[in-house]
């Protein structure tokens, strides 16, 4: 039911090589900066070591969780062991017998922890704030299971919709404060009860927001990890790293030789480290500083045809990004399509569509579980949801089913 890394990078491979992928595939290139030329209305695409090009659309697929986050603590480069980050794994560094330290405990540490913690000699998980978490349901299809989906394709087809709309009902317990909200909250206590029977443990990794402000979790493995014999974990806040460990707010030194870093990524840095320029030398991450504003998380006013997949917020908490990023594509399509058909170069969002798109995204974050008070990576420095989508993926489908030409201006 939840394929593993291997299994999902096999099925990626497979369409890349069907439907003609790989001829178009550019490996190792770092794009630097993309420009706007007005005089000819195409972008000019620098990267760090293939020169130049120039092209009429430019569609940003960089993701949101790219960007690797790095915490500002005390002594960290001065750590005599060795330390990487959970995106930048190393595989050449072994793990057994190791004395490991892994600072955090959101969703990169849940699906990691479990696995190392039985290679580990000692294992210390520093947590600043505990997730909320329900229970995988997991497991293997059969093979019979899987022959009778290759010939029944209506079944396919029913339990795909099956699982749609099982997850875009979960909705509900993000967007109020109604009966799916507190079923939520009765569902994750329940299962903190049944997974940690001390409580006084028990009190350590319990949250202190609702479910779903911050990313809600699902993992069979995380509570029984953290109450292994070589587990460790510590709340106590971290003060400075030494070259030999870590240093805790309570005057504790914990030695270790491996420091896992598993703090999340840079996700309100929609373009980092790329930069883009749009009409009259517009800089994107200045223009966004205020708010990024988009229309549909699509397109940006002062940047012709230059379109973006799961860009501010379109991200979810409830159901598969695929499909939103489906139906962006399908949505610039039909804007590529308009331009074909009306010869025109480029278009250009208009700043009032812009505005509008916007407020209306912002006033529907209000009474959401991610604005009710926690600190979450998906707020910035001035507490503002630009990641979030909030509501339904029908109603974002509904909404990008029609490219609406009067929302842009043509440049010739």
């Amino acid at each position: 039911s939840y394929p593993e890394q291997p299994e999902i990078q096999a099925y990626l491979e497979q369409c890349a090589t069907t439907y003609n992928i790989r001829p178009h595939l550019r490996f190792g290139t770092t794009v630097t900066s993309i420009r706007f030329v007005t005089e000819t209305n195409k972008w000019e695409v620098s990267t760090a070591n293939q020169g130049q090009c120039f092209a009429d659309i430019v569609i940003s697929a960089t993701g949101p969780l790219s960007q690797p986050k790095t915490p500002a603590i005390a002594g960290l480069e001065n750590f005599g062991g060795t330390v990487f980050h959970s995106a930048k794994w190393r595989h050449d560094h072994p793990l057994a017998g190791k004395q490991i330290a892994v600072i955090g405990t959101g969703a990169s540490a849940i699906q990691f922890v479990p696995r190392i913690a039985t290679q580990a000699r000692r294992l210390f998980v520093y947590q600043r704030s505990a997730p909320w978490l329900l229970p995988r349901r997991d497991r293997r299809f059969s093979p019979t299971e899987r022959k009778r989906l290759r010939q029944r394709k209506w079944l396919t087809w029913a339990k795909r919709q099956y699982i749609y709309f099982t997850q875009e009902l979960l909705a509900f317990g993000f967007l109020g404060r109604g009966a799916v909200a507190r079923g939520f909250r009765k569902a994750t206590e329940k299962y903190l009860v049944q997974s940690v029977p001390d409580s006084q443990f028990r009190a350590r990794v319990t949250p202190h927001y609702a479910p779903g402000c911050k990313r809600l979790l699902i993992s069979n493995e995380w509570y029984p990890a953290l109450q292994r014999p070589n587990v460790e974990l510590v709340t106590a806040p971290i003060e400075a790293i030494v070259p030999t460990g870590i240093v805790t707010a309570d005057g504790e030194t914990r030695a270790c030789d491996t420091i896992i870093l598993a703090t999340g990524f840079r996700a309100t840095e929609f373009i980092a480290p790329m930069k883009v320029v749009g009409r009259d030398g517009a800089d994107l991450a200045t223009t966004w500083s205020n708010g990024a504003k988009t229309h549909l998380g699509i397109t940006v006013s002062g940047f012709p045809n230059f379109f973006l997949l799961v860009g501010p917020n379109t991200g979810l908490g409830h159901n598969s990004i695929v499909f939103m990023i489906e139906s962006q594509l399908h949505y610039i399509i039909q804007a590529i399509q308009s331009l074909d058909a009306r010869s025109a170069s480029a278009i250009d969002l208009k700043p009032e569509r812009q505005q509008t798109s916007y407020n209306r995204v912002q006033r529907k974050l209000r009474d959401t579980v991610w604005q009710s008070g926690c600190t979450s990576w998906y707020l910035d420095a001035d507490g503002r949801n630009d990641t979030i989508w909030p509501g339904f993926t029908i109603e974002y489908w509904w909404r990008t089913r029609r490219f609406r030409l009067s929302d842009y201006r043509l440049l010739p």
